[in-house]
């Protein structure tokens, strides 16, 4: 059974590592643990049953409230969070984009070209005084839903 964890949000990787450590020192029968990077605040615990859970995360820094959140989860509910997207398909020209890496990291942009087979896009910065494209990779963007 698959059990949701709420965490504190950006603190996911050392939930798992403190539990991961707890295992093996307890021998607990818990068969996974996993971060879904589309999955913010939340672990992803693979148990036999709640008990043994509860038991893996008591004491368990960063983990909100009681911890699991409601029950074991079936696979068919994670599905849509478990597939991978295309990084292209999701591009559009005219999106909004923020730059999560490079020299204009945090900065807002407009996308005005996407070459697939590069996986390159032009963008134009938002908030800069002279409207200059700059192309990066696509990986360096997130889009903004406004």
């Amino acid at each position: 059974m698959i059990f949701p964890i709420r965490t504190t949000v950006g603190q996911e990787s050392l939930v798992v590592d403190i539990i991961t450590n707890r295992i093996k020192s307890e021998e607990l029968p818990i068969y996974s643990i996993n971060v879904i990077p589309g999955l913010k605040g939340y672990v992803l615990i693979e148990a036999q049953d709640e008990l043994t859970v509860r038991r893996g995360i008591t004491n368990t820094p960063h983990i909100k409230g009681q911890g699991i959140v409601k029950g074991a989860v079936k696979i068919e509910e994670l599905s849509s969070l478990l597939e991978s997207k295309p990084l292209m398909q999701s591009i559009t020209e005219g999106a909004k984009a923020e730059l999560i890496a490079g020299p204009f990291k945090g900065e807002r942009a407009k996308v005005l070209r996407v070459n697939p087979t590069k996986e390159e896009v032009t963008v134009e910065l938002l908030e800069a005084a002279v409207k200059i494209p700059v192309t990066i990779k696509a990986e360096h963007i997130r889009i903004i839903k406004e």
